[in-house]
């Protein structure tokens, strides 16, 4: 009688641990559901850490910010990306990728060093860069340094930023992608409101138009050939805005590439946010890109007289704009006579002809 009686407390005992063991693994199982539970407002890249998940995390459309410049969380399978022509020519960009999983991984901007290198810098074009043959002491120059440029994608001129800042823009080929191109044809609008250098909508439009042509048909004083398969065509004016804000942030893509005025952090002069589908294994593919110019905090002009005075040359920065449109990512100091530098020098026009180092990063994309 006691041995049953022992038996039969010894299984109500069983069963109670095993009730309890499916109760506390059922609470964990919820606990683990609700792990990704995000406040409201802003977040920041620790609220939301690279490998978490937009979709766990009810992230899409959220704002996400990162020391002082924002974007909306985009959908999965999409990325944004903000880069601002800064007064001081420091490297001020943003952004934030959502693979098709909607795992999210960040580009926090890393400054590019005096050589303009980043994971995709360098002059590692995949065949010589050939210089047009009607300048024959072009071509000649070009033997020796296109080999240079073409090193395990590397920059290769000298390291003493001294002998960097004395490069004249066709002897510089520096230059860094952004892992982005437009593989159609680039389609853009005119918004609505002011533009820069007081100018109307029309002439605004041919200064950005262009500006566009100088990246598209890779103009340069180099005696480079036009390479680039770039393409691009304006559509018409309209009532929507760039999707920027005035504190430089990316918001909501809605599929028209805008490029317009208006107000932008008092440092920046120009800002560019461009979205894009990821491509594995290959560039990613742009899908809007939006271009706002700070006629808030600077001025600009169209024509550069002599007594220009603490004016943006307005196609030099348009061009640099329209360089991260198609792809182009900064260089940093030491290539200051490059279009994609990242400071754009009042009164000067320079920015509007690419340089070597320029030619090649589009080459490289396109």
């Amino acid at each position: 009688m006691r041995r049953g009686t022992g038996s039969k407390f010894a299984g109500a005992a069983f069963a109670l641990i095993v009730s309890l063991s499916v109760l506390s693994t059922g609470s964990q199982a919820t606990a683990l559901d609700n792990s990704c539970v995000l406040d409201d407002g802003v977040l920041t890249v620790s609220d939301l850490p690279t490998g978490s998940s937009v979709i766990t995390c009810d992230a899409v459309g959220r704002v996400v910010a990162h020391e002082g410049l924002s974007v909306t969380i985009p959908e999965p399978g999409v990325g944004v990306l903000g880069e601002a022509l800064t007064v001081d020519g420091t490297t001020d960009e943003f952004g934030v990728d959502v693979a098709e999983d909607g795992t999210v991984s960040y580009n926090l901007g890393d400054a590019p060093d005096a050589s303009g290198e980043s994971p995709t810098g360098g002059a590692d074009i995949p065949a010589p860069v050939v210089a047009d043959p009607e300048d024959a002491s072009q071509a000649e120059a070009d033997t020796g340094s296109e080999a240079a440029d073409s090193t395990s994608g590397d920059v290769t001129e000298d390291e003493d930023s001294d002998v960097l800042s004395s490069n004249g823009p066709c002897s510089d080929g520096a230059y860094t992608t952004k892992d982005l191109k437009e593989y159609g044809t680039y389609n853009w609008y005119v918004g609505d409101g002011g533009m820069p250098a007081g100018l109307s909508r029309t002439d605004a439009k041919w200064a950005f138009y262009d500006a566009i042509d100088n990246i598209t048909d890779s103009s340069n004083n180099c005696g480079y050939t036009d390479q680039v398969g770039a393409r691009a065509n304006f559509l018409a004016g309209t009532a929507r805005e760039a999707s920027i804000n005035s504190n430089s942030g990316c918001g909501d893509n809605d599929g028209l590439s805008v490029w317009d005025a208006g107000d932008l952090k008092d440092s920046h002069v120009a800002y560019t946010c461009s979205w894009h589908w990821a491509i594995l294994g290959a560039a990613n593919d742009l899908r809007e890109a939006d271009v706002r110019f700070n006629t808030h905090d600077h001025d600009f002009t169209n024509v550069v007289r002599s007594n220009c005075s603490n004016k943006y040359d307005l196609r030099s920065v348009a061009t640099h704009e329209a360089g991260h449109v198609f792809g182009l990512g900064h260089v940093g100091s030491g290539h200051e006579n490059l279009t994609m530098y990242t400071n754009s020098f009042t009164c000067q026009t320079t920015a509007r002809t690419l340089g070597k180092g320029d030619v090649l990063g589009l080459r490289k994309l396109y």
